[in-house]
């Protein structure tokens, strides 16, 4: 698939693109005056705020609806700034653009459904506007390229992704857990499609935006959208996660962006180290396939002596042991866990077969 660089469709627009505002428009004043302090900002290139508000349950502020478009007009006849909104629903796509919104955005809990999908790309056939998609709420892939294949089907060319961080069970520093492979793995899949972070999501708490902005730039994602507030902690809808126009211009001063490429000794260096990167993943795929031929012949011997697959308690124990090991050894006990865990299901599978197949 073909997408258009963000410099074709954003004029002035240099790396890392800012799309910055309120979670949700309030009043005209609370817009203009944010608009106006972020004009100020040279990075700031997209005024962002949400009009329809999908709350999780009813009650909530839910928006201002159609009503803040004339605000969001406002905004680009008076200062240098773009203007998105989130659309939802194919009237919201109608509204938006009679309005002269420049570019839309699909949040995540309507990319996780295709119908939703499929109803917005038909809203948005023969319709020159670009695009921006949120990831699904939960961690499928699979989901967020099939939201941006049915738009693309439908001619939206101008099309980027934006990585807001993903639902997760448990305790956790962040709002929505990053899991940063995800968008590296739809940047590899997606050769050439812009791809954005969204900080305020991912940490929903304003002193996380940094490190989480920080992160991005080092994995070469090309912009930020981080949500701004006159007055953060009066905010009416995500108010921790906001920062004020000041506190966003002093984070985007600290970005460091790193080069992509160094001189000739920075060359030489980082290719003898992926050279030994490579060696070890050759000689872990080598001890891995090893493991599980040895499950293989464990399954034959359980077969044999009439013995089940799965012993819990030596399961157990050898989980533990792992976790205590990898510890020592200075591994992460969340990513060696989900490797065991991995590495136990295909040995079971392996043995399974072995045995429906004697």
């Amino acid at each position: 698939m073909d997408f258009f660089p963000l410099s074709g469709w954003i004029p002035g627009c240099t790396r890392p693109l800012v799309i910055a505002g309120p979670c949700s428009a309030e009043t005209e004043e609370q817009v203009m005056t944010t608009a106006s302090a972020l004009s100020a900002i040279p990075e700031v290139k997209v005024f962002r705020a949400g009009l329809w508000k999908p709350r999780t349950r009813p009650g909530s502020f839910e928006g201002v609806g159609a009503d803040g478009l004339r605000w969001m007009k406002r905004v680009k006849e008076e200062t240098r700034l773009l203007t998105t909104v989130e659309v939802a629903r194919p009237h919201h796509v109608d509204e938006a653009l009679k309005s002269g919104i420049d570019i839309l955005w699909i949040g995540a809990r309507t990319v996780v459904n295709p119908f939703s999908m499929q109803e917005l790309s038909e809203a948005l056939s023969g319709v020159d506007v670009p695009v921006l998609v949120k990831n699904p709420v939960h961690a499928d892939l699979k989901l967020w390229i099939g939201a941006i294949e049915r738009l693309h089907k439908n001619g939206i060319h101008r099309l980027a992704a934006v990585h807001r961080g993903f639902h997760q069970f448990g305790k956790s520093i962040y709002r929505n857990a990053p899991q940063w492979e995800i968008p590296i793995d739809l940047m590899r899949q997606m050769p050439g499609l812009p791809v954005l972070c969204d900080p305020s999501h991912i940490g929903g708490d304003r002193s996380l935006i940094q490190q989480i902005a920080q992160q991005a730039m080092d994995l070469e994602m090309d912009g930020l959208m981080i949500e701004t507030h006159p007055d953060p902690d009066k905010a009416l809808t995500d108010s921790a996660q906001q920062v004020s126009p000041e506190t966003l211009a002093a984070i985007l001063t600290k970005l460091i962006l790193r080069g992509q490429t160094g001189n000739h000794e920075f060359e030489r260096t980082l290719e003898e180290l992926r050279h030994e990167v490579d060696l070890i993943d050759d000689e872990l795929i080598r001890l891995l396939a090893r493991r599980m031929l040895i499950a293989e012949e464990m399954g034959r011997y359980k077969y044999a002596h009439n013995i089940t697959i799965l012993q819990l308690q030596r399961w157990k124990e050898l989980f533990a042991d792992r976790i205590h090991k990898g510890g020592n050894a200075g591994l992460d006990a969340r990513f060696l866990g989900e490797l065991l865990r991995l590495v136990h299901e295909q040995s079971i599978e392996i043995q399974t077969n072995v045995m429906n197949n004697s």
